[in-house]
């Protein structure tokens, strides 16, 4: 069996997207399935390399205009194709002969794009782009969705069920408990981390809600003497100055687009994950941290309820006082802590192992290849 994987395009700053399909690809590769994974490539993107403004439409180009020839090439070669993030669902009415799988990570952009709530709103054109999305999700051979909400979002929006299915999310990357003596070789170079701290891992989109993980730390910090580490894209100056004003800004280290290796040892060393996000399709970190050992305090939102349950501390979005009194006691109550620890180490190995996830996806291309 031959499959193709189509990536995303390399300056769309859809970093987690990239690292899923890469993901695929290692553990298909190491099943001796016969993969191959391409993506547009920078053509006049190059001229300038932005996710916005005219480096956008650039892309599109490349994207929509000179990919399309590489893709319907490399299809003929495969036996099945596997658009690896549902925002490249267009493809898949240029595909021919071929079964398609799409992955949908959330609807948030669509569900934008139809005017719903979901800090994701749209321009004209992005409303008739996310309608082309839909319609290629439509005539996919099948849409897994990364959790049982995906799932429930893209049916009420498709307006069917027939070709989706669920599959939940794995680990990308073998996250796992380190020694301390690796952990403080692997932080050596961040000197500004003195001491135990909480961690966030994100971007400043506003449904990742980054002024509320200030508002959370500037009431923990009143109690304890942790400091907060922003792992990903560094603050903008509103946050920046969100900080000052809650007088929390000394006790805040950036970690800007850290390695993996990087992420692994923060994880490690975390006194918790702060994750009070608005929106979610899945939400990666947090099993992420888990797996590290990691407790996680989060938002009460049906994607996290699903994934985590009973596994981590979830408070009501607006409960911040719930969240911080929750960090405050695991920065204080070894035994809980603890506990904690191994609720989440339950969960990513009942639920969230890679080789799971891949095994589900390699059933679905050979009950699809059967099919045709």
């Amino acid at each position: 069996m031959r499959v193709l994987l189509v990536g995303n395009y390399e300056f769309d700053g859809a970093a987690s997207m990239k690292i899923f399909a890469s993901a695929l690809r290692r553990e298909l590769i190491s099943l001796g399935i016969d993969v191959d994974l391409i993506a547009p490539t920078p053509v006049f993107g190059r001229v300038k390399r932005s996710a916005v403004g005219l480096g956008k439409w650039l892309g599109y180009i490349d994207r929509f205009l000179l990919f399309p020839l590489k893709l319907r090439a490399a299809a003929a070669r495969a036996d099945v194709v596997h658009l690896c993030d549902h925002g490249s669902s267009m493809y898949a009415s240029m595909v021919k002969g071929k079964p398609v799988v799409v992955t949908c990570h959330d609807m948030l952009a669509v569900r934008g794009a139809l005017g719903q709530k979901t800090d994701c709103p749209a321009s004209f054109f992005g409303r008739f782009l996310q309608r082309w999305i839909v319609r290629g999700m439509r005539r996919a051979a099948r849409v897994a969705c990364v959790s049982r909400c995906t799932y429930e979002d893209a049916r009420r929006i498709l307006k069917q069920d027939r070709n989706l299915c669920v599959v939940l999310n794995g680990l990308n990357y073998p996250f796992q408990p380190l020694p301390p003596s690796e952990v403080d070789r692997r932080l050596a170079g961040l000197s500004e981390i003195q001491e135990a701290f909480i961690l966030h891992i994100g971007a400043n989109l506003a449904r990742k809600n980054r002024e509320g993980v200030l508002r959370i730390f500037a009431k923990v910090q009143k109690e304890t003497n942790l400091q907060l580490v922003f792992a990903g894209a560094a603050l903008s100056a509103d946050l920046i100055q969100l900080a000052d004003e809650l007088h929390v800004g000394n006790r805040i280290v950036q970690v800007v687009a850290p390695r993996v290796e990087i992420i692994e040892a923060l994880y490690n060393r975390a006194v918790a994950l702060l994750f009070p996000s608005r929106y979610e399709g899945f939400g990666w970190p947090p099993i992420e941290a888990q797996a590290c050992g990691c407790p996680v305090v989060g938002s009460e939102i049906p994607p996290l309820i699903e994934v985590l349950g009973q596994s981590a501390v979830l408070r009501p979005l607006e409960d911040e006082a719930g969240m911080a009194e929750s960090i405050v006691r695991l920065a204080t109550d070894g035994e809980y802590r603890d506990r904690m620890r191994q609720r989440g180490f339950e969960n990513v190995h009942l639920r969230f192992q890679t080789s799971r996830m891949i095994g589900e996806y390699v059933s679905l291309y050979g009950e699809l290849v059967c099919q045709r």
